[in-house]
């Protein structure tokens, strides 16, 4: 495991990198490099390597031979966190807006191809970073060999769950506690259902690993995770208006789409307006893990992602 920290687009920007690999590949694999994308609120570390039963998403798909990264967005996680976020939310607007997200994604994945000496590499997002990600693939679709869109974000026809809750105008950042978090998760999951989704244990230690992402909120009383308001304005302006913000068609690599049953974030109606958008892909495929939600990740059936995925990233390797 590596980590180091790449210079945004922007000056003063440090975006975080983490990368795992088997020990024995050679320092430029092709076809077998992967960049995980985060979503809306949590970081990087905790959506995708953190460790449960002694293994994570990255890990496993670093045994199966993969070059794997991790990056966290400006104002998330181990990236620089803008001088907005040192002041309270009120005092400034949201940052971190989708387009900008996209630009730090173009970043990373220009520093891992010139670091591996590749033409392409995987792209792994999840829910928000499936836009932010997108928006890469369509403007740059040579260098991204496949495209998973895990919980994608798409038009909206139910209200956000993060959306505001009050009048007024929106922050630079909001506030997530424990019992807030949970209760996002456990919506839509039927009640004779939710004591079995999480094995014991499992959400305590996410959410106090996902705490201690953010020194500063996770001080405060009650203790909070802290995320840039950026995806929330734009969910109110193109998504929640019935507006995108890229072109489906312009996606000329294989794309996967798969989610959850229960996922309440992005429902399962958004991906069965956008999968037959994808008229370019010259594969594509959309699978629904049962029992599952916007975090299958960290659920009972998380196996069932991990190995579905794994699949998909099996079939070709990048030439």
């Amino acid at each position: 495991m590596e980590e180091m920290l790449v210079p945004a687009k922007d000056d003063g920007i440090q975006l975080y990198v983490r990368n795992k690999h088997p020990e024995t590949m050679p320092s430029s694999a092709p076809g077998r490099a992967v960049l995980f994308v985060h979503g809306a609120t949590y970081p990087s570390e905790t959506s995708f390597d953190f460790p449960l039963d002694g293994l994570s998403w990255m890990d496993y798909i670093a045994q199966h031979g993969y070059d794997v990264y991790l990056m966290d967005v400006r104002g998330y996680g181990r990236s620089t966190l803008p001088p907005q976020m040192d002041v309270p939310a009120h005092q400034n607007p949201p940052f971190a807006e989708t387009a900008t997200a996209a630009r730090d994604v173009e970043a990373v994945v220009d520093y891992i191809l010139a670091r591996r000496k590749l033409s392409k590499l995987g792209l792994l997002a999840w829910s928000w970073g499936t836009a932010t990600s997108s928006i890469y693939a369509t403007a740059h679709p040579d260098r991204i060999a496949r495209l998973v869109l895990y919980a994608p974000l798409w038009i909206r026809e139910t209200p956000s769950l993060i959306a505001p809750s009050g009048p007024g105008p929106l922050g630079a950042y909001r506030a997530v506690n424990r019992e807030t978090a949970y209760a996002r998760w456990m919506t839509g999951v039927p009640e004779h259902k939710k004591a079995e989704l999480i094995p014991p244990g499992w959400f305590d230690q996410w959410w106090h690993a996902t705490l201690a992402s953010d020194p500063v909120g996770s001080k405060q009383n009650p203790p909070v995770v802290r995320a840039p308001n950026g995806v929330v304005q734009d969910s109110l302006q193109f998504w929640s208006a019935g507006k995108a913000l890229w072109d489906p068609a312009k996606l000329t690599m294989p794309v996967l789409m798969i989610q959850g049953e229960w996922d309440a974030d992005c429902p399962p109606y958004m991906d069965r307006a956008l999968f037959p958008l994808l008229v370019n892909s010259p594969e594509k495929r959309y699978v629904m893990i049962g029992e599952g939600t916007h975090l299958v990740m960290i659920e009972k059936n998380r196996m069932q992602l991990f190995q579905e995925v794994q699949h998909f990233l099996d079939e070709e390797t990048v030439k």
